[in-house]
């Protein structure tokens, strides 16, 4: 691990201390990482747009919209190789919360996110997407397993 050394005026400092206590964070190291981590990571995906991602989509939707419900599922049925899962909840008797985790390239997943979001009826989209680099390799020393035609998805650091 490195150490790095900042300097910062004395307010900045305890709004972040009031920040990182609201968090749950047990140092200020701790949170500068999950800080920097996110900066670094919405650089990568706004630098690299061929960069592969993991990512849920979520929102809100009357399901009483017209042919809405069908309409979603068929997108995700048409993006077969892009929709790993998603999850279904009933909110009340008209609003439904959809959550959609996928995986691809990143710039195929934000298209699909914001088709969804463009939707006649759904409301309240937010999308997350986290990098990762396809490949092979074995966290694990020693263990080895068939991928039967899939990748692993490797999170970046």
């Amino acid at each position: 691990m490195e150490r790095i050394t900042m300097s910062i005026d004395e307010g900045l400092a305890k709004g972040f201390d009031a920040l990182i206590a609201a968090r749950g964070y047990t140092s200020r190291s701790e949170a500068m990482r999950d800080l920097l981590r996110r900066e670094v990571e919405a650089q990568r995906l706004a630098d690299d747009p061929q960069s592969h991602c993991v990512a849920s989509l979520s929102y809100v939707y009357n399901h009483h919209a017209r042919d809405l419900s069908e309409r979603l599922t068929e997108s995700q049925h048409a993006q077969h190789d892009l929709v790993v899962a998603s999850m279904h909840v009933h909110l009340d008797h008209e609003h439904c919360l959809e959550t959609v985790v996928l995986k691809g390239p990143s710039a195929v997943v934000r298209a699909f996110a914001a088709k969804t979001q463009a939707e006649r009826g759904v409301r309240h989209t937010q999308v997350n997407l986290i990098t990762v680099k396809p490949g092979d390799a074995h966290r694990v020393p020693g263990y080895h397993h068939h991928h039967q035609g899939h990748q692993h998805l490797i999170p970046r650091s």
